[in-house]
């Protein structure tokens, strides 16, 4: 037998960044929004723990101990005495090393997927928890829909959203090192006092009434600066869109992907052809938000 899970991407809305603690995190206020891009995360009964990967940039992801869907799988298996013999296939269709939380997706499918495999029964709670040791975005990955994540992102709160919210988002050639934006972060904030991070309300606000026009002029990401110190040509990028009539853009958490708001559904496919054809990206996607979270097919 197999099970397979689907699990969306996220697009940070607000991304408030605090200064760096002694741990070497950041205190964080992170508005997500899971997004309709996904990865199928299949696990199957092997003799040994296994990861193979197809789709879009599938060379790019790493098939060792180092995924997080391997470590997921190691986990979930060790706090409950078992060996992780499992075969845990993802199908790749979340940008990679894009700033949307495509490993943390992969690290969240196969904890749930392994969990009904093996009949372990953890409870919501539990995965959560695991997830959190797993990363600071996998917890949402497994929740879904829109929330506040403080502490380094892993503490969530749900969020309400009052409507459906179109996006396109362009993906860059190459990646972006997430520990190398937050270097660049402290470099650019060094010698300055950094507030501690907060959540809007008028973000908030926008989410909770459906206003497209209104979260437009919410959005912010405190990592668009030093992703954009280590990308110049994604400003390039961010004009095409906007130029194009997107209603608002910014860089999807540490990047490189770039994320535009638009009214509808029609003006996300406008904005994602001209996209396409400015050749400041490799490709351009639409997809709508929120979107459910890890689910087992």
């Amino acid at each position: 037998m197999s099970v397979t899970v689907r699990v969306p991407a996220k697009v940070n809305v607000q991304l408030a960044v605090g200064a760096a603690r002694p741990d070497g995190f950041h205190d964080l206020a992170n508005v997500f929004l899971a997004v309709g891009l996904y990865d199928e995360v299949t696990v199957t009964p092997a003799e040994s723990l296994r990861i193979t990967c197809s789709g879009p940039d599938a060379a790019q992801v790493p098939l060792d101990a180092s995924n997080l869907a391997a470590r997921a799988a190691t986990a979930l298996a060790a706090l409950h005495g078992i060996a992780p013999d499992v075969h845990i296939h993802i199908d790749k269709d979340i940008p990679v090393a894009g700033g949307m939380a495509g490993g943390s997706a992969d690290g969240a499918g196969a904890l749930l997927a392994c969990d009904a495999l093996w009949g372990t029964g953890a409870s919501r709670d539990e995965l959560l928890g695991l997830c959190a040791e797993l990363g600071s975005d996998v917890p949402f990955s497994l929740v879904g829909g829109a929330a506040l994540g403080t502490g380094r992102g892993e503490r969530l709160s749900p969020v309400e959203v009052g409507g459906a919210f179109h996006w396109v988002f362009a993906v860059a050639d190459g990646g972006l090192s997430t520990p190398a934006v937050y270097r660049e972060f402290d470099r650019l904030t060094a010698g300055t006092r950094v507030p501690g991070p907060v959540a809007s309300d008028a973000l908030l606000d926008a989410l909770r009434t459906g206003d497209a026009k209104a979260l437009a002029g919410a959005l912010s990401n405190d990592l668009q600066a030093p992703a954009l110190s280590l990308r110049p040509s994604l400003a390039d990028t961010l004009a095409a869109g906007t130029d194009a009539g997107a209603l608002a853009a910014l860089v999807s958490g540490s990047g490189p992907t770039t994320a535009f708001l638009t009214e509808d559904a029609a003006a996300a496919r406008e904005v994602a052809a001209a996209l396409t054809a400015s050749g400041t990206c490799r490709t351009a996607r639409t997809a709508a938000s929120p979107a459910p979270g890890a689910t087992v097919l």
